[in-house]
């Protein structure tokens, strides 16, 4: 009996310690609503499984010279469409992958080769970004002129009807909106408004758990609106829904899925933070498929449609390696196998464009 309330001791007690470390105080509440709202809600049929790897695509990350990241990316633009054309979704489509490139880390030589792949219909590219001690005005040139060389030399991004580039975006450090606590990696109150203005329709930072920029909204798909003067404006917002559209000032928030994996928990007691997260340390496998499809968010009064977006930063060596030798074929594997295990079960490989325009469309009508 004592063995017992001991174990049961050390087992609160580290779980207390697991919050604290993971900084899981941010989101454990609205984690545990979702947990039970899941559990409770009738389970929709003919479901479809959008699929978007967003890549933080960072060929000098490392400290590489010019050599080794070309050499990256070439590995990169020589294996990668192979391995993809074996695989299709349920309407014969390939899969896709979006480049989310840094602006720090521009260079045409590396844009050519991952434009080709644009180019073949095998993703996309979008917009990356690595900065601190910013300043607005500043931010603005350097998104302006990326996404114009973007766009002018290597024909990516797409045009809205008045003719201003269009781009989705990851912020680096996770600090999006100077939201880090310490005010690193970012500088820029309000950074909402300076993505908005400058073409932005789409933001794909989150979840950044375990760090402290991590958003008390999980799961979900909304709008955010920057407010002057205000970091971390995108906390909260405004749900996606059937019916309900982007307005004027609004960026939409498309995050993965976290959540707690209690198949593969630390030193066979703590569960691990599951964050979408594809790397040499976390390769796909069936029980993270089955937590992507259950936490993944969906549109309000549409449940039988489910957003997936994956990260990765598939530029470093390892993660790499794992990728392009392996690791991604098992992840389409598993992903295809949903549509011969489930009945009804429909999957679609999309671009964050491609994503977005989906969304746009359901929650039209």
């Amino acid at each position: 009996m004592w063995l017992l309330f001991v174990v049961f001791i050390i087992i609160v007690l580290s779980g207390l310690l697991l919050v604290k470390k993971k900084n899981m105080d941010i989101w454990l509440y609205q984690y545990i609503q979702q947990t039970f709202s899941s559990l409770l809600a009738k389970k929709p049929e003919n479901l479809t499984l959008y699929v978007c790897i967003a890549d933080h695509y960072e060929p000098y990350c490392g400290g590489a010279d010019g050599k080794a990241a070309i050499a990256r990316v070439e590995q990169w633009h020589n294996m990668y469409m192979k391995i993809a054309a074996k695989h299709t979704d349920s309407a014969g489509r390939h899969p896709q992958h979006t480049f989310f490139y840094p602006e720090e880390e521009y260079d045409e030589e590396a844009m050519n080769l991952i434009a080709n792949i644009v180019n073949k219909g095998f993703g996309d590219v979008e917009v990356h970004l690595h900065h601190e001690n910013d300043t607005a005005e500043a931010l603005k040139v350097k998104l302006t002129r990326f996404t114009d060389i973007l766009h002018k030399r290597h024909g990516l991004l797409n045009k809205s009807k008045n003719g201003n580039i269009l781009y989705a975006f990851i912020h680096g450090n996770w600090a999006l909106d100077n939201s880090h606590p310490e005010k690193l990696y970012c500088g820029v109150d309000n950074e909402l408004d300076v993505l908005e203005e400058t073409g932005c329709y789409m933001d794909m930072t989150m979840p950044s758990a375990p760090c402290r920029t991590q958003t008390k909204t999980i799961n979900s798909i909304y709008f955010a609106k920057g407010a002057a003067g205000k970091s971390k404006s995108h906390d909260v917002g405004i749900p996606l829904k059937e019916g309900r559209w982007k307005q004027k000032g609004e960026i939409l928030m498309v995050q993965g899925p976290l959540a707690l994996n209690w198949r593969q928990r630390k030193y066979g007691i703590l569960p691990r933070i599951e964050a979408g997260e594809l790397s040499c340390d976390a390769p796909a496998d069936k029980s993270r498929v089955a937590l992507w499809i259950r936490y993944a968010p969906r549109i309000k009064g549409i449940e039988n449609c489910i957003f997936l977006k994956l990260h990765a930063h598939g530029a470093n060596d390892r993660n790499l390696s794992m990728m392009l030798n392996g690791g991604l074929e098992k992840l389409w594997t598993l992903l295809e196998s949903q549509v011969k295990e489930r009945e009804g079960f429909k999957l679609s490989y999309v671009t964050a464009r491609e994503m977005y325009n989906k969304l746009e469309s359901l929650a039209n009508g």
